[in-house]
């Protein structure tokens, strides 16, 4: 056989033919290979080269076609906005390509300057959320009445589980597919399991000493990696903070119970564990007559004790006496600890590892274009995703960015502050008039955002994927 039949007959035994319901596609092994060893093509391929007929797959030929180009390209086709995420999705898995698919489609990294809502998931009944947790993999579950909606990373619908609770408002992820719940209505912090849709066990807060200590309702959660921490008060303005174990789902140990009317002695509204320092974050703001009131407060898991606590009002210049803050929010990779103004609305951030008296610097703007909030809100959210800090009044969301790496801002002198982070607004004026923020959670690459009144959660993401989010 000369040099020509040769490769001829090799290019010949490179190439296999596929019927897919009915229509033929001819590509390389290369190209159906590189779905990975586990995918269906994969083992089809490796059928004997000298049969001719094609292997014959009864499946829709046109979402094939689909997936056939992100095989050769990495790339989703323009045709792709035929179908549904759903149909896609379903036919990926089928194939064994699913990964391929969420890496085609998911969304770019998330930088909230650059960001729009993409979407808005309403739940089909009960549309109200009351509470939002949001997965590494950009998933989200939402609380809507006794119901908690789960969707998965293509914001598909995954399931829903009805709770024996009348309202809940506060959702922690345990394991990927269990939910340590609280609820207004109800005691106890309740577990519930998606892969089941059921219940898995309860744990409430009881004293046999204290008579007191009755139907503790759960306010904030949060876990570690072998905890989950919830606060629970009474009626009676008893409230402490219970360490549970996720393997038994049993009490551990009490931290930080306290009792009484004053601001300082509010049951935490807010719980964050930081896994590199083994400390807990607690904090709680109240707004009244007289403005807002509270505190944060850091516990050692393992003494239980208070290591570092903060009270507003406050005295001192950086404590701003009378301009109390009305929200309190962690970043857990750089540890530092942010606060939201009530008065002024300024943004002040303090480093953990350098924590004070008077720890706080105050963030500057120095672009004349964006004016300093003025005046008091009835609402007022913040959350730090990536690196970023976003700050919620009423119905307006803007974004802090960090422009400076490296250096430890606990040595920054406040009239540096302007310079380690960058201000931006997020939203359009269309956007802030939709309604007050209630809760914002990031989760992949997404920001995730809940208004008062509106069924729904919006779906941010960075906007030049806002031209690819079609496709789907």
């Amino acid at each position: 056989m000369d040099e020509e039949s040769t490769s001829h007959a090799t290019s010949e035994s490179e190439r296999i033919k596929l019927n897919v319901g009915g229509k033929l596609f001819e590509t390389t092994l290369s190209t159906i290979r590189s779905g990975g060893p586990d995918s269906l093509l994969f083992a089809l391929s490796n059928r004997p080269s000298n049969d001719p007929n094609p292997v014959f797959i009864d499946r829709d030929p046109e979402i094939f076609s689909v997936l056939l180009s992100l095989l050769r390209t990495n790339h989703l086709p323009s045709t792709a906005r035929r179908f549904s995420k759903q149909e896609l999705a379903d036919e990926a898995l089928f194939y064994g390509i699913d990964s391929h698919l969420r890496s085609a489609t998911a969304p770019p990294p998330f930088s909230g300057i650059d960001a729009a809502v993409v979407s808005f998931i309403r739940p089909a009944s009960e549309g109200l959320p009351s509470t939002i947790s949001a997965a590494d993999n950009g998933a989200v579950w939402i609380a809507h009445g006794g119901q908690i909606s789960s969707y998965d990373h293509n914001l598909i619908h995954a399931g829903t589980i009805r709770t024996h609770l009348d309202e809940i408002d506060s959702i922690c992820r345990v394991w990927p597919e269990i939910a340590a719940v609280g609820s207004k209505s109800e005691a106890g912090l309740h577990f519930y399991n998606f892969s089941g849709s059921r219940h898995v066990g309860s744990v409430n807060w009881s004293d046999p000493s204290d008579p007191r200590i009755f139907k503790a309702r759960v306010n904030a959660s949060t876990a570690s990696e072998s905890s989950v921490f919830a606060s629970f008060d009474c009626t009676h303005k008893e409230n402490c903070i219970l360490e549970v174990d996720k393997e038994k789902l049993q009490i551990v140990s009490q931290i930080a119970r306290q009792s009484g009317n004053q601001a300082k002695n509010m049951v935490p509204r807010k719980l964050t564990w930081i896994p590199a320092t083994g400390v807990l974050v607690g904090s709680a703001a109240a707004g009244g007559a007289f403005g807002y009131s509270g505190y944060v407060r850091l516990w050692d898991r393992r003494s239980g004790e208070v290591v570092w606590e903060a009270n507003e009002p406050g005295s001192g210049r950086s404590s701003r006496f009378g301009d109390s803050f009305a929200d309190v929010d962690v970043d857990v990779e750089e540890l530092l600890l942010f606060k939201l103004c009530s008065k002024s609305g300024d943004l002040a951030m303090a480093d953990m590892r350098f924590l004070k008296d008077d720890p706080w610097i105050y963030l500057k703007e120095k672009n004349p274009s964006l004016v300093n909030y003025s005046g008091e809100g009835n609402s007022y959210v913040l959350h730090c995703y990536k690196g970023q800090v976003f700050a919620a009044r009423d119905g307006g969301l803007e974004v802090w960015s960090r422009v400076q790496e490296g250096e430890s801002c606990g040595v920054l002198r406040e009239s540096d502050a302007e310079g380690f982070y960058r201000r931006n607004f997020v939203d359009k004026r269309e956007d802030s008039q939709r309604g007050i923020i209630k809760k914002i959670e990031g989760g992949g690459d997404r920001l995730f955002v809940t208004r008062e009144e509106v069924e729904g959660i919006e779906v941010w993401e960075s906007s030049h994927s806002a031209g690819a989010i079609p496709v789907l």
